[in-house]
Order: structure tokens, then C-alpha cells, then sequence
């Protein structure tokens, strides 16, 4: 890994946790991610399950979690499983942990190797009333590969098919949304890397310059701060490019007199950092520019004034909506009569915001948390309003990250220049 490694703590009190969600009796079992076929012999790279990364921070291929609190040898409440390292992989695909150092990693103690497993973990089973097996319950998930948890399942249910299953994810979903202050302390970090990137690109953007060489840029700075890389591919949209919410060709070449909308974030320890901001490739907003910058910078204050513990994401978004359609009244994207007799269903500033507000963030970009039920402390979020207008070819996006506390929430990002003024001053230096 290319980052510090991170505090066992962090570990330590998730899995205390989760174990203490657990029905009585229950064994959980986590399985790592498959290794994913490219083409030919190759593998795409190897991304970790994020579920057992926040129980363990293990990145290894071929690693297991096994958390059985009520095992009558307290040896085994919670035990860690690893592929055996071998000598001639580890001549091909370099050094696999030990099991002192994956315990320093995790805080376990007790490692098993997978080779070693099948026999202990049938002993458990047996002993144990109800299984916690884990399965993708993100509600953006949107693809049917049935990956090696869907897999695992299968081969449990077909092993023991009397005991109660149980889903882990349900757990999952609610725990990992309410973020530690240790874990908060990472996306941080991630965020800290993300503004030193953004810095960075102020003084690099000129008429001229190819979105890539601005994504370029990004991934210089990033890797040299020591971020695994990318939170997520990087959007660069100039001009009209930026009413493509996922666009990610990053091809074309920065035009004088255009903006260029950049979503991007670091990766650090895991944890992910997202901002957007929006800025004038010749470094000075025009005067509609600013006008229509300063709408979404308005709605984004006022998002910031709202999100807050008891709202709900559904009656935050509605009313975002309605402040957006003020906002759009004033800089003459609507009418008065468009308002009157807009549809309910399809609100009539849907035309130039037709994306949410928020989402939560954090070992995943879209993370787990509820969309039903009211926001809590701990939880972290986006802010991230757009004004998305075809017949000028401009898109504008604007994106925090917040953390919720108990009253309100808090800044991430209140050192990373966001007023208008505040860019063209740092772009104008450039310049010089």
C-alpha cells in the first residue's frame, strides 16, 4: 500500500460494533472481492470488498473475515483468514502478509490460513444457530454478475441448509453510515490530498490544455502524496462536455471563453474524498458565467443550511428544489408561468438540475446509508447542486463534503477555494 498505514483502532471498534448487531448464537463470515479477468491473462486490479475492509483493512486477495462472539474458545471470536504466502507468487505477484503484520493491520490476533480453514470454520458452523453472510445491498448497485459473495452463499446454503441465514448487509448498511472520528480523520486526509491537487490546477488550466492533461495533473499530484490513486475516474467536462453528469471520455481541448467542470477525489486509506468545482478556462468568469456560478453556489449554501440531523434525504431534495426554482426565476431559466403549471411529478427546474444533492461518502464514493429515513450525526455526505443549461452549453457543479454533527454538520472542504473571486484571484496569479 502506498499510504501510512492506518490505526488499528479504526478496526478494532468496527468490528466491536457489528458484533454487537449480531443475533446470539450467529456466525459472520465476509469474503474478499474476486480478481477480476481483463483480457487474455490479464487481471483488472485488485479491488478489496469495502465491507471487509472496514472490519479489518486487509487488502489481500483471497482474505475472510470470521466474527463468532459467542464461540465457546475465545480464541476464535474473531478470527482473520489469509492465503498461505507463497514462494512462487510472490516471485511473480510480490510479498504477501504475515501474520504479524496483518495483525498489525487489523488488531486480530488469531490468523488462519485458507489452505487450514474448511475444518475449524465446519466446527463453528455446527455450533452456531444463524450465519451472517454478506451480499452487495447498495441502492445503486445496477449490475447481476454474481460475484464471490453471491457465490459463497450459494455454496453455504447447499453445505448447511438447515441453519437460519442472515443478511450482513443490513447491518452493514447502517454502521458503516455513521462514521467515527477515526474514520472521519481519513477522509480528511484524502480530501487535504484532493485540495493540494485542486491548488495545483488553478495554476495549470489555459486555453489550450486537453482535459487529460488536466486528469493528468490530477493523478501526478495525487500519487505523489501517496493516495492509492483515484477515488473513481475522473470527470474533466469543458464546455458543453459538462452536461454529462459521468462524463469521462476527458478528451477535448479547453476553449478560451469556456468553463471546465472537474469532479474528482483522492483515495487514501481506503476512505474517498469527492469535490467539484467549476472554473473559467481563461481564468475570469463572464458576466453570465458568474451570474449562473453564483446561483449554484447560492443553492449549495442553502443545501449547507438544511442538511442536518431529522431531515430527511426525500424532504431535503424537495426543498433544495424549491430554492432552486427561485434561483432559476431570477437568472431567467424559467418562467413565472412555467412554475404555475409545472408537472408534480417532473418539477419544472428539473430541466437544468436533474440530478440529487447529496449521497453519502466514504470507503465507497456512493457509500452505504439510508435514502428513507432521517439523517443522523456521524453520517457523511455530499453537497453537490448543478445548473445544467444546453441551449448556453454550460454546466456549472459545485461539491463539499460534510460530516453531520448534532446540531448542523461540518466543512471538510472549508479551506478549498469556492467564490467566484476566490478562483479567478488564484487563477489570475498563474498568469502572471
Amino acid at each position: 500500500m502506498k499510504y501510512k498505514a492506518l490505526d488499528p483502532q479504526i478496526f478494532i471498534q468496527n468490528r466491536k460494533r457489528f458484533v454487537t448487531k449480531m443475533q446470539k448464537n450467529s456466525i459472520a463470515i465476509i469474503v474478499s472481492n474476486d480478481e477480476f479477468p481483463s483480457n487474455g491473462d490479464a487481471l483488472h486490479g485488485f479491488k478489496q470488498n469495502t465491507e471487509l475492509f472496514w472490519l479489518t483493512g486487509i487488502e489481500q486477495e483471497g482474505s475472510m473475515v470470521i466474527l463468532y462472539p459467542d464461540n465457546p474458545d475465545p480464541k476464535y471470536r474473531e478470527v482473520l483468514v489469509l492465503v498461505r504466502p507463497q514462494e512462487l507468487k510472490e516471485i511473480w505477484d510480490g510479498k504477501r502478509l504475515r501474520a504479524n503484520e496483518a495483525t498489525a493491520i487489523s488488531g486480530m490476533k488469531t490468523i488462519v490460513w485458507a489452505d487450514v480453514i474448511d475444518a475449524p470454520l465446519q466446527q463453528w458452523v455446527h455450533l452456531a444457530d444463524s450465519i451472517y453472510l454478506d451480499s452487495n445491498e447498495n441502492d445503486r448497485k445496477n449490475t447481476l454478475i454474481r460475484t464471490h459473495e453471491y457465490r459463497f452463499i450459494d455454496e453455504m446454503k447447499a453445505r448447511y441448509p438447515l441453519h437460519h441465514f442472515l443478511r450482513a448487509a443490513r447491518l452493514m448498511k447502517d454502521l458503516r453510515a455513521i462514521k467515527t472520528k477515526e474514520e472521519v480523520a481519513v477522509i480528511q486526509k484524502a480530501i487535504d490530498i484532493t485540495e493540494v491537487a485542486f491548488r495545483r490546477l488553478l495554476q495549470f488550466i489555459k486555453p489550450g490544455v486537453h482535459e487529460y492533461e488536466i486528469e493528468a495533473e490530477i493523478y501526478h499530484s495525487f500519487l505523489s502524496q501517496r493516495a492509492t490513486g483515484a477515488a473513481y475516474h475522473s470527470i474533466i467536462a469543458s464546455g458543453d462536455n459538462a452536461r454529462t453528469l459521468h462524463y469521462v471520455n476527458n478528451n477535448n481541448v479547453c476553449k478560451e471563453g469556456e468553463l471546465v467542470l472537474m469532479d474528482f477525489g483522492a483515495e487514501y486509506g481506503g476512505y474517498c474524498a469527492d469535490l467539484t468545482r467549476t472554473v473559467p478556462v481563461n481564468g475570469k468568469f463572464t458576466k453570465r458565467q458568474k451570474e449562473v456560478y453564483n446561483a449554484c453556489l447560492h443553492l449549495h449554501d442553502y443545501a449547507k443550511s438544511i442538511l442536518k440531523p431529522g431531515i430527511s434525504i426525500a424532504h431535503y431534495t424537495d426543498k433544495v428544489g424549491e430554492e432552486a426554482t427561485k434561483q432559476f426565476l431570477k437568472i431567467g431559466l424559467l418562467g413565472k408561468s412555467e412554475v404555475k403549471n409545472e408537472d408534480a411529478e417532473n418539477r419544472a427546474y428539473r430541466k437544468y438540475l436533474y440530478h440529487g444533492i447529496s449521497h453519502h461518502l466514504g470507503l465507497d464514493v456512493h457509500d452505504l446509508g439510508t435514502r428513507t429515513a432521517p439523517i443522523t450525526a456521524g453520517m457523511v455526505f455530499t453537497i453537490e447542486p448543478g445548473i445544467y443549461i444546453k441551449e448556453e452549453k454550460m454546466g456549472v457543479r459545485i461539491e463539499n463534503n460534510y460530516w453531520i454533527t448534532r446540531t448542523g454538520n461540518q466543512d471538510l472542504m472549508k479551506t478549498m477555494p469556492i467564490k467566484a473571486d476566490e478562483i479567478e484571484a488564484l487563477m489570475r496569479v498563474s498568469k502572471k
